[in-house]
């Protein structure tokens, strides 16, 4: 496989560039969001000031508006692989379209029907449904992550299937251990209860291809800032379970797909920056190598940048773990990298994160504390919710040498505080 182009991937990103009192910064807080090529920023301005019109007008700007949204979820169907642009939904962020969602499949759900949800979800895939439990009288079961695997286990789900089952909320990984679920083994085991699957796939979208048709889900959903593009979301959804579906919306707005579960005037101009985003990755792919579809490019950028992720992921394992009292929450066997995203939390005796946090982020490298939303990982592992954990998370144009820095300083700060401690 060809070395991957770190610099000039990282030369097509402004803010890498960017410099604090003369000093450089570290971006490692990646997934609460990334930062975008200079060809998104310029999709979105362009967008602004010459298409920017609303949608339905026969004048041109009105024209051109429309082709803008129309490319978006070409594009998106194509970074899916979905079946067809009507599949997807392109709306503000992923908690905001799962709740809109929830309400709609919820017009199919009655008293006594039951939802389950995973303890390794971000809270955005479990609240909405936890909110449509109570409005509707349906009961909730919660399925735990297997603590030695990091991971959702087959078993376990099979064991809260019943055929009262009407919907499973999955993760694809978690934004906290960084573990990834084998979601289409799991996805089969739900459809065979008759259960409809619910994917968030936000945190793996940045590192692992996607393809829907083949987990065989009824609905993923992601967030493009996680994947260097603009702030919004976009769910993906299988035809025939849309076709059944009635959304809340308002009476005299269309009735066709994906426009009727696409609630009011669309983001058009991030719409043009989320077509850019996907368009980076199929660039990324062509450098690799691969000349042929905007879908096999796709394909070939995630090849590269995954096998570039796991050895800086494994570069900040090890030297983590040489840290007395430190303790990784998640998959940290160097054979098992395929299996997380390069999403690394740990906590360490007798040091509340957010004090490591600060004293690092005042050395200009970007990083978080807290339960970032892990709301059911932290309580089932049992980590204090209004401590968390140190979160580092790592993006296809962070550096060796960034990791190597933040090593040193993960080093330096505990050392530090232990010694005013002591």
């Amino acid at each position: 496989m060809a070395e991957f182009p770190i610099e000039t991937v990282r030369g097509r990103f402004p803010a890498l560039s960017l410099v604090d009192d003369g000093r450089r910064r570290i971006y490692l807080d990646n997934p609460a969001g990334t930062q975008v090529p200079l060809t998104v920023a310029d999709a979105v301005s362009r967008c602004l000031l010459s298409t920017n019109a609303n949608l339905g007008g026969f004048f041109e700007t009105a024209v051109a508006a429309q082709q803008v949204v129309d490319r978006a979820h070409a594009a998106m169907a194509d970074f899916l692989n979905a079946a067809s642009v009507e599949e997807i939904v392109i709306g503000a962020n992923m908690t905001t379209l799962t709740y809109h969602m929830s309400r709609t499949l919820g017009r199919t759900m009655k008293p006594g029907d039951e939802i389950i949800v995973t303890r390794m979800d971000h809270e955005g895939n479990v609240s909405p449904w936890l909110q449509l439990a109570e409005d509707l009288d349906l009961v909730v079961r919660f399925l735990p992550f297997n603590e030695r695997s990091w991971q959702v286990e087959e078993a376990a789900l099979e064991a809260l299937l019943s055929e009262k089952t009407r919907l499973v909320a999955l993760n694809y990984a978690s934004n906290l251990t960084g573990s990834i679920n084998r979601v289409k083994a799991l996805t089969e085991i739900a459809k065979r209860a008759g259960a409809l699957v619910y994917v968030d796939a936000v945190q793996f979208a940045p590192h692992g291809l996607i393809d829907v048709q083949e987990l065989g889900c009824d609905f993923l959903i992601c967030s493009a800032y996680k994947f260097f593009g603009p702030h919004m979301g976009i769910l993906w959804g299988r035809r025939d379970v849309l076709d059944g579906l009635e959304p809340y919306k308002c009476r005299c707005s269309s009735n066709v797909l994906p426009e009727r579960f696409e609630l009011g005037t669309p983001q058009i101009e991030l719409m043009a920056g989320l077509t850019a985003a996907i368009d980076y990755f199929a660039n990324l792919g062509a450098s690799a190598g691969e000349g042929g579809s905007r879908r096999q490019r796709i394909a070939k950028a995630f090849e590269v940048s995954i096998a570039y992720e796991n050895a800086l992921a494994r570069q900040l394992i090890e030297g983590l773990s040489d840290i007395e009292g430190l303790v990784i929450h998640g998959i940290t066997d160097p054979e098992r990298l395929a299996e997380r995203v390069p999403t690394i939390s740990f906590t360490v005796e007798g040091i509340e994160p957010e004090t490591i946090v600060r004293q690092m982020n005042a050395e200009n490298i970007f990083l978080w504390s807290g339960h970032n939303y892990a709301w059911e990982v932290v309580h089932q592992l049992g980590i204090p919710a209004e401590q968390g954990v140190v979160r580092i998370g790592i993006a296809h144009y962070n550096t060796a040498a960034e990791i190597e820095e933040t090593l040193e300083s993960v080093h330096r700060v505990i050392a530090m505080l232990r010694q005013e401690r002591s």
